[in-house]
């Protein structure tokens, strides 16, 4: 039988513990709906505990953003091998498995919440672009992006974030068509801007060599040729 003695923890394993349950509060409802009280309820233990390890609610929900910031980041993170948009279309399933688990918290974050204009939650939120900006320009194969590249490539971020939000909102569109159709904007993106300039006709030119029919970009193609029949 238990002797329903709780373990004292030590403060390390407290703070994440703390982070846990602030971050599946605040992923579940809009922050600014979630007190310290159901805080401590959650985890445990008395309010002015929670303060012992966190100066206010602010501190706490940035170190919960912090924690879910770090996740998503790592969501755009894929091997690159095979077919760019078939590694996209990777990105997208784990980056909206994360909007679907944590969409009051996302929408949030990217709308604004309890730490509207707090420096912190603002780089937290432009780390996570970084991170995807970063990793598109590794998939591409380019160190030293032109600036046509890396408006494409911010552009097409920002899309997959105001989409995600647009989407939660009553969910209308089925997850996975709006997944494929954020890989089919990036080649779209791509092809406006190859035809502007020349260093990126190149780009797409080998972005599309090896791009199999029944992959997203050739679905891409097959689509837009049954209107210019």
């Amino acid at each position: 039988m238990s002797t329903g003695v709780r373990r004292r923890m030590g403060v390390e394993e407290r703070r994440q513990q703390l982070i846990g349950v602030a971050l599946e509060l605040f992923g579940s409802r809009s922050p600014d709906e979630v007190s310290i009280d159901e805080i401590a309820s959650a985890a445990g233990i008395s309010r002015p505990l929670v303060y012992h390890y966190f100066p206010g609610k602010l501190s706490l929900y940035e170190a919960a953003l912090q924690r879910a910031s770090d996740d998503l980041a790592a969501r755009f993170v894929e091997p690159q091998e095979g077919p760019l948009g078939a590694r996209l279309l990777r990105v997208m399933g784990r980056y909206f498995d994360f909007v679907d688990e944590h969409g009051p918290g996302f929408s949030a974050l990217m709308r604004g919440g309890p730490a509207v204009g707090s420096s912190t939650t603002n780089a937290l939120v432009d780390s996570v672009r970084q991170a995807a900006y970063v990793q598109i320009l590794a998939h591409l194969g380019v160190t030293d992006p032109p600036a046509r590249l890396e408006l494409v490539v911010r552009s097409w971020i920002s899309l997959a974030e105001s989409t995600a939000l647009i989407w939660l909102d009553g969910r209308r569109i089925p997850r996975a068509e709006l997944e494929t159709q954020l890989v089919h904007d990036f080649a779209a993106l791509l092809a406006v801007s190859a035809a502007h300039d020349g260093e990126m006709g190149a780009l797409l030119r080998r972005v599309l060599g090896d791009q199999p029919a029944d992959g997203p970009f050739g679905d891409l193609v097959g689509r837009l040729s049954r209107f210019m029949d």
